[in-house]
């Protein structure tokens, strides 16, 4: 029997600034967006965190955040370092301080894990990262098999060079016909406007475009894909 196919359109970076939140909300409110990841050290997370608790069928996660990185001159360059990745100490307790602010700001655990720049992906981070879902018994991107997870979505190579076929209607069309049977998180970057001092910016604004076209969720509809969130992955959004 054939699995269905189920979707959950997470959008990264919620909280980071004024821009990213109203983009969010507005991808939420009127496109394909059904979950987001809160980064709580900045400015705005408390505004994002009160749009959330009067929107509970929002789900809601928490997306380390240890620092960004950006290519310049063939290397990685740091813009911001919040932790020493090398060092498992300083990274738990970072990530202990990160999900205390989530709780004090949410007034709950957060749904999902996932980090911005995926730094969870390598060690020990990655211990951390898992050894903390485990105990809130919820999904970590990449890590758990229960969910997908396409992140193909994006404006740009690793290198910061120009993709712009990947966030146009079209192309998140195509991505989401690729999907395998099961349930896929992808991941999105929506924002209002380009306020970040960071690789990925203008390309923001063009994400929210296309994912509040109706043309991308007609489509959805007509491949027969549920869009899903990460509260009950079983119900329908």
């Amino acid at each position: 029997m054939t699995v269905a196919r189920q979707l959950i359109v997470n959008a990264d970076d919620f909280g980071q600034s004024p821009g990213v939140n109203r983009g969010i909300i507005e991808a939420y409110e009127r496109g394909i967006v059904t979950s987001a990841s809160l980064m709580v050290r900045w400015p705005n997370a408390p505004e994002a965190a009160a749009y959330s608790r009067v929107r509970p069928d929002l789900s809601l996660g928490l997306h380390l955040d240890l620092g960004e990185w950006a290519f310049c001159n063939e290397t990685w360059i740091p813009l911001y370092e919040v932790a020493a990745l090398d060092d498992i100490v300083s990274v738990a307790d970072e990530v202990s301080r990160q999900l205390t602010a989530f709780r004090r700001l949410v007034g709950k655990y957060p749904t999902h894990i996932d980090s911005h720049q995926h730094v969870h992906l390598r060690e020990p981070v990655r211990s951390v990262a898992i050894g903390t879902a485990r105990k809130l018994a919820v999904p970590l991107r990449h890590c758990s098999p229960e969910v997908n997870y396409c992140g193909t979505f994006y404006g740009q190579t690793d290198e910061g060079l120009s993709l712009p076929g990947r966030i146009s209607a079209d192309g998140l069309i195509r991505i989401i016909a690729a999907l395998p049977s099961g349930l896929t998180e992808l991941s999105c970057h929506p924002s209002v406007a380009n306020d970040l001092d960071t690789m990925y910016g203008s390309e923001r604004i063009e994400e929210l475009k296309v994912l509040s076209d109706p043309q991308v969720r007609a489509a959805v509809a007509d491949m027969g894909i549920e869009l899903r969130s990460f509260i009950d992955p079983g119900t329908p959004t």
